[in-house]
């Protein structure tokens, strides 16, 4: 599913100084797992998760999602693959406030041509999978954090996309809605519907994932079972 061969990513500051971020990491993700990615702030953690979202590019190395080679990718090529491929949760939840949880949902797929009633459809279904039917007509300032936090995992994952990508989806959560929002990610694992990478400053939460890869400086530092360099 996922393949990253010897992929470096450098920055370069307002002061000139140049910034790796990532040095030669490699790694392969089967189709499936869940993964959760802790280190330090500054480690790299982010910078991985927005290449393997086509949301930068790197400066060497080549990443391969589902066969798709990222590095290779006209721009035309990268916006399909982000609007088809995969589907990427913030720490701060991005709602539209003037619009009901089951709109928010279901908004992707109505900007990406689908009708109103097939895309109403499908967001009761994810709605429903993040325990939201309840709320589904509440706005967002009528829900909890933890609830706003669900509707835009589901909202992710509404375009069916294969690989899901997180950061830091619980670090703006009490410990009660990091656990909810936790025991979904765990839901949508079992039930097969996306491979899943989250980033976490949480070893805690990191714990509860079924494999755990640490970052530091750049580089991969240790990994538990289900991956491979």
């Amino acid at each position: 599913m996922i393949k990253i061969s010897h992929v470096t990513r450098t920055y370069q500051e307002a002061n000139g100084r140049q910034v790796r971020a990532l040095q030669d990491v490699s790694l392969n993700l089967e189709a499936g797992s869940m993964t959760a990615i802790t280190g330090p702030s500054g480690c790299g953690k982010s910078t991985l998760l927005h290449l393997l979202g086509a949301l930068d590019q790197p400066d060497a190395g080549e990443i391969t999602v589902n066969g798709i080679a990222l590095q290779h990718a006209t721009e035309s090529q990268r916006t399909r693959y982000r609007r088809e491929t995969v589907g990427i949760v913030f720490q701060f939840f991005h709602l539209l406030p003037g619009m009901t949880l089951l709109e928010n949902v279901a908004l992707p797929l109505i900007l990406g041509g689908s009708g109103q009633a097939v895309a109403t459809v499908r967001a009761v279904e994810l709605i429903s999978l993040a325990g939201l039917r309840e709320k589904a007509n509440r706005l967002p300032h009528e829900v909890s954090g933890g609830e706003l936090q669900r509707a835009a995992v589901a909202r992710a994952l509404v375009h069916r996309p294969r690989l899901l990508l997180a950061d830091e989806p619980t670090g703006n959560l009490d410990s009660a809605n990091a656990t909810r929002v936790l025991d979904l990610f765990h839901n949508i694992h079992q039930e097969g519907l996306a491979t899943i990478i989250m980033v976490t400053h949480s070893r805690e939460i990191a714990a509860q994932m079924p494999n755990h890869l640490e970052m530091a400086d750049g580089a991969l530092q240790s990994m538990a079972q289900g991956m491979a360099y």
